[in-house]
């Protein structure tokens, strides 16, 4: 007999499969899922069914890598919303408000365009380096606030959070009008808003490795997230090292976003909506709440590729669009029915 948890992994990642198989089927001109299956089939088991060169390079080169890299994306997102409402005790915490994104940005754009690094710093190393300079500046100024990292003065980083997201974006501006050409500039501005159409194999190499070793060292840290339900001091009092746990794991939040920030662009809402809905479905142990969060936003995240790419016809709309066309009804929806239970 199969237990009911394990029925319920298997449809979590059976729902994942399918997500994935429609981002690969489903565009302006739809493919057969048989089609994508055989493909697979073709390239991982060296099958040889006969299949159109054009739908099959179509599959492998462009809407499948698109898919992958959109569920490491919403995969990453979610589980670092989760881990920084752990450790914030926030509820509003997630990396696009607490300015995480917009360093992320800005530093992959310093690299780019301006030419930081001289060519020896990477796109994600930049990107990575601005999230952390972000997210160290935010703390600094909701501790002088009366914040902190301790949970105490939640409006004080959250509006810390949006100083710094406005600080970053001013500077990312600044950078392309300074920078770029026209082309650059328009390139970039789309991609800010988050553009999954030059996602490929080298992204998935990179992408997929990354968010499973994130979302593995945050669930292989759980039970500590659990003891922060009451705060650092309470953490502490338990034996939980709270500083190098914090660390570690906003560390963590940081590469996943500066990550997906350099391969995708900057994308809201994730990380805010999924782990609230996550919660009303497996509770708020992280030992549940956080794969269930990865699998959900994974799933989220795809079916929003999917819909920027197929809601207009002839033309695909940036995917951080459309998860904020989602996301902040969603949103108010979860503030509403927590305002009901209160």
């Amino acid at each position: 007999m199969v237990s009911t948890r394990a029925l319920r992994w298997l449809t979590s990642f059976g729902m994942l499969a399918v997500a994935i198989l429609a981002g690969a089927s489903i565009g302006e001109t739809p493919i057969p899922p048989m089609t994508v299956l055989q493909t697979l089939a073709n390239k991982l088991l060296v099958a040889d069914y006969p299949l159109d060169p054009i739908d099959e390079g179509i599959i492998w080169n462009y809407r499948l890598t698109r898919a992958v890299v959109a569920a490491c994306c919403g995969a990453s997102l979610a589980v670092s919303g989760v881990v920084l409402q752990a450790l914030l005790r926030n509820a509003l915490a997630d990396p696009y408000i607490m300015g995480i994104s917009a360093g992320a940005s800005t530093g992959a754009v310093a690299v780019t365009i301006a030419g930081f690094g001289a060519g020896v710093v990477s796109l994600s190393m930049g990107a990575f380096a601005g999230a952390i300079l972000a997210f160290g500046l935010v703390a600094l100024l909701a501790r002088a606030a009366g914040g902190g990292m301790s949970g105490h003065g939640a409006a004080q980083i959250v509006l810390a959070g949006i100083a710094g997201s406005q600080l970053f974006n001013a500077l990312t501006t600044f950078i392309i009008t300074k920078s770029a050409n026209a082309d650059q500039a328009r390139g970039i501005l789309f991609w800010l808003l988050g553009n999954l159409s030059g996602a490929r194999w080298h992204d998935v190499l990179l992408g997929a490795p990354i968010a499973m070793a994130g979302v593995t060292i945050c669930a292989l840290h759980a039970r500590s997230l659990d003891a922060f339900t009451f705060g650092a001091e309470s953490a502490a009092s338990l034996g939980i090292p709270v500083r190098r746990l914090q660390m570690v794991l906003i560390g963590t939040s940081a590469l996943l976003t500066a990550v997906i920030v350099s391969m995708v662009g900057s994308i809201g809402f994730v990380g805010l909506v999924i782990p609230h809905a996550a919660r009303l479905v497996v509770g708020v142990r992280h030992a549940r709440l956080i794969p269930a969060s990865a699998l959900s936003g994974a799933v989220f995240l795809v079916v929003a590729d999917i819909l920027s790419r197929t809601i207009i016809p002839g033309q695909v709309l940036p995917i951080g669009v459309v998860t904020a066309l989602i996301g902040a009804p969603g949103f108010a929806l979860i503030l509403i029915r927590g305002a009901g239970q209160r």
